[in-house]
């Protein structure tokens, strides 16, 4: 059985995108992460260095995403989820939901997103 931690709606604002407007004004995204790993350990003894900190997984969502500017927000969610599976070995995979809710598109929509899972 795979355990699973999960954050929600993390809000950051970022530079990513096609358009010049987006690089210079930039704007926000949300990303979901789910990362699957063994917590049977971290149940059992309530002791934080058998799980992986939420906070870290923040740190290193927000460092991405308010960091360097990436034309896609496919890039985006690569360097997520790349940085997660180097930077945490007891992850196995690790799904990311990039969520950019205000994208200069002329129409009716709530957001757009890209949603990647990748694993070891």
């Amino acid at each position: 059985m795979i355990d699973k931690i999960i954050v929600n709606q993390m809000e950051f604002y970022g530079y990513h995108g096609v358009l010049p407007e987006e690089t210079v004004l930039g704007q926000r995204f949300f990303v979901d992460l789910i990362v699957e790993t063994d917590l049977s350990a971290a149940g059992k003894t309530d002791d934080l260095t058998y799980t992986i900190n939420y906070a870290e997984l923040y740190e290193r969502c927000k460092d991405i995403v308010e960091g360097e500017p990436y034309k896609l927000i496919e890039a985006v969610a690569e360097k997520i989820a790349a940085v997660i599976l180097d930077s945490f070995p007891a992850v196995v995979t690790c799904h990311v939901k990039l969520i950019k809710p205000n994208p200069p598109i002329h129409g009716h929509y709530h957001s757009v997103a890209v949603e990647i899972k990748r694993g070891r």
